[in-house]
């Protein structure tokens, strides 16, 4: 039995404007008004990102991307997670999603890491009464017991991304988009993440998930998607990451 689809990725570009706009000033104007030489005026550079990327994602699927700095690949998740809306084509997802792309994103620095917990939550949609629920869980997880009442400004990115991923992760998602986050954080912390977002996998929850480990792409997923220069360049199996480092060798 064929499994049901959980992302459609329709055709999907995305430009952005690199162009470098003057702040207007008198003194501007009038030096703008009497250039002769407007031909070395700066003209507005369009910069596709994505280019016609498109491909589908079956229920309970691990889909690791891959790709130079720039590729395309966080822009992408970003679409896909709704925080962004792409220039052409469009995005179906049927599930909730739980994006952890850019961990304590949500975070007010000035607030402790107890008030940040309800805020964050707040932000991902979670309710206060879950929240309280988890409250204990979260804290165990994140192993930040001794921390709770001090600024996030004073804690370090390690322990932000601690407390982040702790929190992103007390509900288990239909969709989840990981964005590097396994990168972040020490080796034990690296670990334990790695553990629950592979017991996400087993449940079922389909995973979008970016990273520059070859190693972790190889392990945790099914399927790989090669995105270079805002263009898919192959979606395969595991062999995609040796043609990936066949590229690059050659680069």
């Amino acid at each position: 039995m064929e499994k049901e689809t959980m992302i459609e990725v329709n055709n999907i570009s995305m430009r952005f404007n690199l162009g470098i706009e003057k702040g207007f000033s008198l003194k501007q104007g009038f030096v703008d008004l009497f250039k002769k030489d407007k031909k070395n005026k700066p003209k507005n550079n369009e910069f596709w990102a994505l280019k016609n990327v498109d491909f589908k994602i079956k229920k309970g699927e691990v889909i690791g991307f891959i790709g130079s700095n720039g590729a395309g690949k966080s822009t992408l998740l970003k679409i896909v997670a709704g925080v962004m809306k792409p220039t052409k084509g469009n995005i179906k997802a049927y599930g909730n999603i739980c994006p952890m792309i850019e961990l304590g994103a949500g975070f007010d620095p000035q607030l402790t890491a107890r008030e940040n917990i309800y805020l964050n939550g707040a932000v991902m949609g979670y309710s206060k009464e879950l929240i309280n629920s988890k409250f204990q869980e979260i804290v165990d997880f994140s192993e930040l017991k001794d921390f709770l009442d001090v600024p996030v400004q004073n804690f370090s990115s390690g322990m932000i991304a601690r407390l982040a991923f702790s929190i992103a992760t007390i509900v288990e998602p239909e969709i989840l988009i990981v964005d590097e986050i396994l990168s972040v954080g020490d080796i034990a912390f690296q670990a334990k993440s790695e553990a629950k977002m592979m017991s996400m996998i087993t449940g079922g929850t389909t995973v979008l998930y970016v990273s520059h480990s070859l190693e972790s792409i190889r392990k945790l997923c099914d399927r790989v998607v090669w995105i270079e220069h805002g263009e898919v360049q192959k979606i395969g199996g595991k062999e995609i990451c040796d043609d990936y480092l066949k590229y690059m060798e050659v680069k």
